[in-house]
């Protein structure tokens, strides 16, 4: 091969490849494809996701991806959603798409104000024609114009969501895809044509649709959805509450902010908490009387707000006449040599068998038939359990509050009669919208979250943080999400204001990423992401606000 002046290194290959200049990463792609070790979606250019028509003229470091990773998982969803959006323009046009969020390996959508639920039949039809559109193996033509040009083109098409929301971003241009006779945005590319998407599925489920996506390469992927009624519920009912105050997605946000309604969306969503907080607290209290509810276990996922849900729990059920004692699990992990290792040979703490099961269930029962137990302290500079002279009693009025990631698994409290036990679920369901075929993931709003804490009060970059992610996901799908439906109550910790007021914090943090880095395209999507909110002053926040608990200034101590 001659070399020339116009080079792509090539990630995958780990080679550098001459190029003319003008080929699109598709043209390199087949060029290349027998020696890619995926089958592209899309490609992280110089660590940026592009998608594949992205034409090169200047030197370029290339990496593609495939549905194994998160940028090609986003890429094969989006575009996805555009072919089902075609689908509902074809067979029911004036109709109103709306995804609602993910759940459980698929992703819920509604006909928003449709006076009636989506039919089996209606579903049938739309599979029919989704079919039909993938076949045909249409293109995805990208295109980019002025932002007053393609609000009006939106508002012509009648996605007045996507009109608010562009109404209040400052861009001067704005990118759109192109479906036939249909545009649509993302906040990310989307493949080059429908006949990508080999493997879906769509179902009718509760009153709407789910749709349905790989999860990883493989040749005949399982499509298939748990249902976690309790958890849809969850959604359900902050969905309905966004529903009542009017502001459902970011360009609502967005206006409240704009003429000074920013206290009333912060004193309105706290409102909710306290209820909530209340709510379960009668419920426990109510349980309590009655003989059962000794033990309240608390659990949910990175940076679900767990502290503070557990603080905020206590003081209402010290209102209820019931004194939560406190029992932090961490003090139980079994020492160092004994902790078992993950699969890549690292300390798996987010393991069950992380904790000595034994002992803990040893206290538990003496604790709970009223003896005195000797507590221990776990030092996690000598990796070894200790016994500092800290004991423990129940009085008549106690309760025992048990914060961690375990608390609903039945194996954690195995030997303790199920009466006795309370299991809540804290995790941050997210059910604003960026607009209708947009969704925010609730991940998204626990990584911001993490990233803000870690980098205040652990010292860690938002690199550090990024790259940690996908391990702490793993746990969480392992030894978290399986348990969701053995939860007694379920507390969603999101908060309508929190983006605008934890974005300048993220911001700060997220452009420190080098671009020389892997993180840098997580990064990059976020900072993308972040960039479609106004922001809120985080002094207007009350002290006690969950939402402390990240970007500082709790009256709690944590």
């Amino acid at each position: 091969m001659n070399r020339n002046d116009l080079q792509i290194f090539c990630k995958n290959t780990q080679e550098y490849f001459d190029v003319t200049g003008g080929e699109t990463l598709l043209d390199v792609a087949r060029t290349l494809r027998s020696r890619l070790n995926v089958n592209p979606l899309c490609a992280l250019v110089n660590n940026k996701v592009e998608d594949l028509n992205y034409p090169i003229y200047h030197p370029k470091q290339v990496e593609y991806v495939g549905i194994g990773h998160p940028s090609g998982q986003r890429v094969y969803v989006w575009s996805l959603c555009m072919v089902l959006y075609k689908a509902l323009n074809d067979l029911y046009p004036g109709k109103r798409l709306r995804f609602e969020h993910s759940m459980s390996g698929g992703y819920y959508c509604i006909i928003k104000h449709d006076t009636e639920d989506v039919t089996p039949e209606m579903v049938f039809d739309l599979h029919r024609r989704m079919a039909e559109i993938i076949e045909a193996d249409m293109p995805f033509v990208r295109r980019e114009r002025l932002t007053v040009d393609v609000i009006e083109m939106f508002r012509e098409q009648g996605l007045n969501d996507k009109v608010r929301l562009l109404e209040t971003v400052p861009q001067l241009y704005t990118t759109y895809y192109k479906l036939d006779d249909i545009i649509d945005s993302f906040y990310g590319p989307l493949v080059p044509s429908t006949g990508y998407l080999k493997h879906w599925d769509l179902q009718p489920y509760a009153g709407g649709m789910v749709l349905m996506a790989p999860r990883d390469s493989s040749e005949n992927p399982e499509l298939t959805f748990a249902h976690r009624p309790k958890m849809f519920q969850a959604f359900k009912d902050y969905v309905t509450f966004n529903d009542i105050i009017g502001i459902d997605d970011v360009g609502g946000v967005n206006k409240a902010i704009a003429n000074h309604q920013a206290p009333m969306l912060i004193n309105v969503a706290e409102a909710l908490h306290n209820k909530m907080f209340d709510t379960i607290a009668r419920d426990i209290a109510q349980r309590y009387e009655h003989g059962g509810a000794r033990v309240v276990l608390i659990a949910g996922p990175s940076s679900s707000g767990k502290t503070t849900s557990s603080k905020r729990l206590a003081i209402q059920l010290v209102t209820n006449y019931i004194v939560p004692k406190v029992i932090n699990l961490d003090n139980y992990f079994v020492n160092r040599d004994r902790t078992p290792r993950d699969e890549s040979g690292d300390y798996d703490y987010e393991s069950l068998y992380a904790l000595d099961l034994e002992q803990f269930n040893h206290d538990l029962t003496d604790l709970l038939a009223g003896k005195e137990v000797s507590m221990p302290t776990y030092n996690f500079t000598t990796g070894q359990r200790e016994y500092r002279g800290n004991t423990l009693q129940l009085q008549d009025n106690n309760i025992l509050l048990i914060e961690g990631i375990h608390g609903l698994n039945p194996e954690l409290t195995k030997p303790i009669p199920e009466e006795q036990k309370f299991r809540l679920y804290v995790s941050a369901l997210t059910t604003l919208n960026i607009d209708d075929h947009n969704w925010i993931p609730t991940s998204d709003t626990r990584l911001l979250r993490r990233i803000v804490r870690d980098s205040k009060y652990r010292g860690a970059s938002a690199r550090d943080t990024i790259s940690r992610w996908a391990s702490v996901r793993r746990g969480e799908e392992k030894w978290i999400f399986p348990f969701q439906e053995n939860a007694d109550a379920t507390f969603n910790s999101s908060l309508l204001f929190e983006i605008p007021v934890i974005k300048l914090q993220a911001e700060n943090v997220l452009r420190q990423v080098p671009n020389n880095v892997p993180e840098y395209a997580e990064a990059n999507r976020l900072l993308r992401f972040l960039a479609y909110f106004d922001s809120i002053d985080e002094t207007d926040i009350p002290s006690t606000s969950l939402l402390r608990e990240f970007v500082g200034g709790s009256s709690f101590h944590y």
